[in-house]
């Protein structure tokens, strides 16, 4: 079938073409929404600017991920690269060792900076989305949910100062992730030792995100498992956002929900992801399942669940909140032969009133989808591949490269269809890669403008051009920051 056998190659010396043809609407985004200057603005670590600015290497490293780079030594093809250069508009762009260089000026005041740079431009586009500031507009989200979370980057480099053995013997780094479970976007970011508890500064970085999103949320509720159940703070917490935390499952909130009356659990029904548009097809036989049973392996199955609630003020707090408690009903089986049954208990604490207990179960599971936006940052995006040699450049490149996932979800605001918009920010980032950068392009020079002149076609450019159109009309006050 694959008949192409007399195969040529030619250089051509007119079509300077290159694959990122998706770059350029980025490039102007940046601009429109005043990224550069806001960077400048607040981003102190060069003594001299001779010729790079602080945004010109942010920038930098952010554009060498968009465009499918995974390492810092990917600069050396793009700087090497006069299309790319001319798709930019610039005559140079830093090396990988200047670009290293870089992070390791940064101290955590520089950084913290770099990220309200950046939550600044989101705070204008949530503003742009919702029709601006003038009169009584609406915010931009109704609930505005924040996951909390935080992850393990492994490392095998022995040099890279500030890295920790976790509890699960890795050495490594502890990134902390808040990220906006609405568009996706990244809010707080900061590396950690390896071996730190997985709630370290979480407080700090939750208050910050509260201020951030409290001009565009008319409320805002905080998911995170039992290691952010922060009692200390959830008094202050409650006044300004709703919460739904896991909390460990003790003796004594054990020994609460067995007390329960039997009608006080009311049986979960689980609810299908999806709904089934088409006829049901046969389901394949589960091969896992099968082995586990003829290698008489150990196996937990699942019979049912209940849930009941019951009220409990922590021994740090004034108020009295809502505690959801889940009984699972286990099966314990060894091939054909049921062992025992068992029981065991998980329960949430919140301060939502508007849903109902196995509503509160269900919000709190929603949250696993975050586990995608760590798996995009760390294999997608390539953020947390701790490329420096100590905890904070390594910081700063993590913020750097994590503004590339970010811009895709800016991209999806400026769509005009809902149904894009969502797609979009559900896609993972290769997916997003192939359909909106790597277009393949031809760049045309002329004495005021520069044309990207797309060579092929997907499905998703109408989308694109749409959203383009957009991004070039955009009228947003940028006021000038004041310098930190």
């Amino acid at each position: 079938m694959f008949g192409g056998t007399n195969i040529h190659y030619e250089m051509s010396e007119k079509t300077r073409g290159f694959c990122c043809g998706g770059l350029g609407a980025f490039v102007k985004l940046v601009q429109q929404v005043g990224l550069d200057q806001e960077i400048d603005a607040r981003v102190h670590v060069l003594k001299r600017h001779l010729p790079y600015h602080e945004s010109d290497h942010v920038l930098n490293v952010a554009y060498n991920v968009l465009t499918g780079g995974v390492r810092l030594e990917d600069l050396e093809l793009r700087r090497q690269d006069e299309v790319y250069l001319d798709a930019l508009g610039t005559q140079r762009i830093p090396d990988p060792t200047t670009a290293g260089d870089f992070t390791r000026r940064f101290e955590a005041a520089d950084i913290l900076q770099l990220i309200q740079s950046i939550n600044q431009v989101q705070s204008r586009l949530w503003d742009w989305s919702c029709g601006g500031k003038k009169g009584k507009q609406k915010k931009r989200f109704k609930l505005a949910v924040v996951d909390v979370d935080g992850t393990i980057s492994e490392t095998l480099g022995e040099c890279k100062a500030g890295i920790g053995l976790s509890y699960k013997g890795i050495w490594g780094y502890a990134p902390l992730l808040l990220s906006l479970a609405n568009t996706k976007e990244v809010l707080y970011l900061e590396n950690r030792p390896g071996n730190v508890a997985s709630h370290q500064n979480a407080a700090a970085a939750m208050d910050r995100v509260i201020g951030l999103l409290e001009p565009h949320a008319e409320r805002i509720c905080f998911r995170g498992d039992t290691d952010f159940s922060l009692t200390t703070h959830f008094d202050c917490w409650s006044e300004r956002v709703d919460f739904v935390f896991g909390m460990d499952a003790h003796q004594s909130f054990v020994q609460r929900a067995e007390a329960l009356p039997d009608k006080a659990w009311k049986e979960v029904a689980r609810r299908p992801k999806y709904a089934v548009k088409t006829a049901p097809r046969q389901k394949p036989e589960n091969v896992k399942e099968r082995i586990v049973r003829e290698k008489e392996y150990r196996n937990i199955k699942l019979t049912s669940e209940h849930v009941a609630e019951f009220a409990y003020r922590p021994t740090k707090c004034k108020k009295t909140y809502r505690m959801v408690a889940l009984r699972k009903n286990l099966s314990v089986e060894k091939g054909e032969q049921v062992l025992f049954d068992d029981l065991r208990y998980f329960f949430y604490i919140t301060t939502r009133t508007d849903l109902t207990a196995e509503e509160v179960v269900f919000f709190a599971n929603e949250r696993c989808d975050q586990e995608n936006v760590i798996e995009q940052l760390k294999n997608g995006v390539n953020a947390m591949r701790m490329p420096v040699d100590n905890l904070l450049s390594n910081w700063a490149y993590m913020v750097m490269a994590s503004l590339a996932w970010n811009m895709k979800a800016w991209l999806a605001v400026m769509m005009p269809k809902e149904a894009s918009r969502d797609q979009v920010m559900r896609m993972e980032y290769r997916q997003f890669l192939h359909a909106f950068v790597l277009l393949p392009c031809q760049i045309v020079k002329t004495g005021r403008k520069i044309v990207y002149r797309i060579l092929g076609y997907n499905r998703w450019l109408p989308d694109f051009f749409a959203a383009f159109a957009r991004i070039r009309k955009l009228k947003i006050p940028i006021p000038q920051p004041a310098p930190s």
